[in-house]
């Protein structure tokens, strides 16, 4: 959980700095914020132990799947099935954090989002498996932003001796977190539905092009300010779930 705030807390920072047009040519996705990561003080081993954090929420999620998560419905076949879901995408970031830390790490985000969609586009039904799975994407980004708002997050937190300012606090954070980590999700889940459409790869957006999307809406980079903001409030929610989780 810790690890994972430290990368939405950069990917944020870094969309903030895209937002009032100093970002330059920096990425705001998880390679950008690796990158940013690496060049700290003894960076390499920040990044690996980014990597070795990720190995644990993989196993993690992967005992949620087995044998159930925590909680009265922890043993339903929809938990587990989330969890082996949950299982193998933070197995695709681990993977993706450690070649980085390996000096694998040259090609963004943007460019792997496209160069998968192509590789799906040719196989038999291409076109269909992509518009599939960029609607998944779409409908998880829905659902967590829906779950964010009805404060679904509280049953999993261990929270009874924390004073109410505190537990208020947490509301807010999973409350804007999710909200914006639900938006990002549904607007790179949509631009894949786009791309099966038009059999074009070139469609397909990554976490960076899709929140530069943001900014080039009507309501210009503001609303790419509120959702880098609201990633940022998601790592802090990360963190407070990392202490106070049941599991």
């Amino acid at each position: 959980m810790l690890t994972r705030g430290v990368l939405y807390v950069l990917i944020g920072m870094l969309a903030l700095r895209v937002a009032s047009g100093d970002g330059g040519n920096e990425e705001a996705d998880r390679q950008g914020a690796l990158r940013e990561l690496v060049h700290e003080p003894h960076g390499g081993v920040l990044v690996r132990a980014v990597g070795v954090g990720l190995v644990c929420m993989v196993l993690w999620r992967l005992s949620e799947a087995v044998f159930g998560a925590a909680g009265a419905d922890g043993d339903k076949p929809g938990k587990r099935l989330a969890s082996a879901g949950r299982t193998v995408f933070y197995a695709v970031v681990a993977c993706s954090v450690l070649s980085f830390a390996a000096g694998g790490g040259g090609r963004s985000g943007d460019e792997q989002s496209r160069d998968v969609t192509a590789r799906a586009l040719d196989l038999p039904a291409g076109q269909w498996l992509v518009g599939a799975a960029g609607l998944g994407i779409a409908v998880a980004g829905a659902v967590i932003a829906v779950q964010a708002a009805r404060r679904t997050f509280r049953r999993h937190l261990a929270m009874g001796g924390v004073p109410a300012w505190g537990r208020r606090a947490v509301d807010f954070l999973g409350v804007g977190g999710g909200l914006a980590r639900g938006a990002v999700f549904a607007a790179a889940g949509g631009f894949v539905v786009y791309a099966a459409v038009r059999y074009d790869p070139a469609q397909a957006k990554g976490v960076d092009d899709t929140l530069r999307a943001f900014a080039a809406t009507a309501a210009g980079p503001w609303l790419l300010v509120a959702v880098a903001v609201g990633l940022m409030l998601f790592g802090v929610f990360s963190g407070a779930s990392a202490r106070w989780r049941e599991v």
